[in-house]
């Protein structure tokens, strides 16, 4: 990409898409496109179409999504499926209308088979039944990640796609209903140690296997896979670590000060066992991530406390 190259952002108040326009602008690019959602609507085709026209924006990063956690996703299956597969086709295909010189989608590692072997590789896309609790949203991202392998092999475009890991840090969504289980721990211990709770109650049996990569590592990634690949073929973004919910709720309990009991409810669903990234590829390439876990949830503690509106979403 250009230094001076017009570049459009989708979801750019997002976790992900905020670090990426972070990292942008770390990097030197200054011609940088965004839209709030009320500004423009993105499951709405004809202003997706009117805004491509009028910006014809170079190079499109696709962050935009409606994520959630497993009590999100399982509430909402339609809504989920709807709303991610009508905005990534309405922005990929005005994208490709408009002559868009490359586009990288933002994808989820809930795209592989729930037991696909681990790690995972890019190659085990489809090879197997999805995880239940997240297959609306998992077919969504499958489908524009499909979307824009098809158009590079009908009309010759340079369109990319990355999977990360389970993501976390500045600007996560801490809500306690329709939140990631590490922002979801982190509000609940600190309300928990705030209150004088004598004990937290957590989902599960907290021996699912889970990874889990800073957000601004993701985004350094994005910057350099659209400056230094291309194919049809998505690409892996994690830490090729993993530990249990349980070693990742003891961490974040103690991270935040909470020193009472937790307690875990096996009522309630675990999701995929085990999720582990095959992270080759983009080591191949060039790129490793920065940031260990413990200092990653600390940062990311540091934001929910420097951003307590964020506790209200």
């Amino acid at each position: 990409m250009e230094k001076d190259a017009k570049i459009y952002v989708a979801g750019h108040r997002g976790m992900v898409g905020s670090a990426i326009v972070r990292e942008l602008g770390r990097q030197g690019y200054g011609n940088i496109v965004t839209r709030t959602h009320a500004e423009l609507d993105l499951t709405r085709q004809e202003a997706v179409e009117a805004f491509f026209a009028a910006e014809k924006p170079e190079y499109v990063f696709l962050a935009a999504a409606r994520v959630g956690g497993i009590a999100a996703n399982e509430s909402a299956l339609a809504d989920f499926m709807y709303d991610n597969m009508i905005l990534e086709m309405n922005v990929i295909h005005a994208a490709w209308k408009n002559g868009v010189k490359k586009l990288e989608f933002l994808g989820s590692s809930c795209i592989y088979p729930r037991m696909a072997p681990q790690p995972m590789k890019e190659s085990a896309l489809l090879t197997g039944e999805l995880e239940k609790t997240n297959e609306a949203y998992a077919l969504a991202k499958i489908s524009g990640l499909k979307y824009c392998e098809f158009l590079n092999r009908q009309y010759g475009t340079d369109y990319i796609s990355v999977m990360p890991t389970n993501l976390y840090g500045p600007n996560d969504n801490y809500h306690p209903e329709h939140s990631h289980v590490l922002p979801a721990l982190i509000r609940r211990f600190h309300e928990a140690k705030e209150q004088g709770a004598e004990s937290v109650v957590c989902w599960g049996d907290g021996s699912p296997l889970r990874e889990f990569l800073y957000v601004d590592d993701l985004a350094e990634l994005c910057v350099f896979l659209m400056n230094h690949y291309s194919g049809n073929e998505t690409v892996n973004a994690g830490t090729g670590k993993e530990l249990t919910i349980r070693e990742l709720t003891e961490l974040t309990a103690g991270i935040v000060g909470y020193t009472g009991k937790i307690l875990w409810d096996s009522t309630r669903p675990n999701g995929t066992p085990r999720k582990l990234l095959d992270v080759s590829k983009a080591a191949a390439l060039g790129w490793t991530y920065h940031t260990e876990l413990e200092d990653g949830i600390r940062l990311t503690y540091e934001d929910f406390l420097r951003n307590p509106a964020r506790a209200e979403r």
